[in-house]
């Protein structure tokens, strides 16, 4: 047999071993798990070059792409990026440290602090999206452009199923 992986020697084992359990989720979530794990580390790679984490990059990024004046409210970073209000407080402080962000006040509440991207900030994102999304159109380059389309389709979809509970 052509295209055997290690999931398929993994179903294949559990089915000698218990026949009667449907491993079909194995099929496509545990490549899943796989492919995350082999991507994470070139992308992390060049976070961590550029002085980054995944934390940190994130909120930078969530500030880049929300569009000029690239500033929000922690509340509204808090509720995009699912993370604790104290795990974002702590990335805020370590990037403000850094001068990637800066806390002016808010103009309508001056007890509330923002977060704004600097000029260094803004530059240090770009740089580091573009070399991550390289590295994902390479990861992705065995695939043909439908191909890939066709997959975009389905983990969207599946990801909507998911959401929706019905995956749970």
């Amino acid at each position: 047999m052509q295209d055997i992986d290690d999931v398929d020697r993994f179903r294949a084992d559990w089915a000698r071993e218990l026949p009667d359990l449907d491993t079909r989720g194995m099929a496509t979530l545990g490549r899943m798990l796989r492919i995350i794990g082999r991507m994470r580390p070139p992308i992390l790679k060049v976070m961590e070059e550029h002085g980054l984490d995944g934390g940190t990059f994130d909120v930078l990024a969530t500030l880049r792409r929300s569009g000029p004046p690239y500033r929000m409210r922690p509340t509204e970073m808090y509720a995009s990026m699912m993370v604790t209000s104290g795990g974002l407080t702590a990335r805020l402080a370590k990037l403000e440290t850094a001068g990637l962000i800066s806390r002016p006040p808010a103009a309508d509440d001056g007890r509330s602090l923002l977060a704004e991207l600097t000029p260094a900030g803004f530059a240090l994102v770009e740089t580091v999206f573009r070399k991550d999304m390289a590295i994902e159109t390479r990861m992705l380059s065995g695939l043909s452009e439908e191909e890939q389309q066709a997959l975009e389709a389905l983990l969207r979809k599946l990801g909507r199923t998911m959401v929706a509970g019905q995956g749970n």
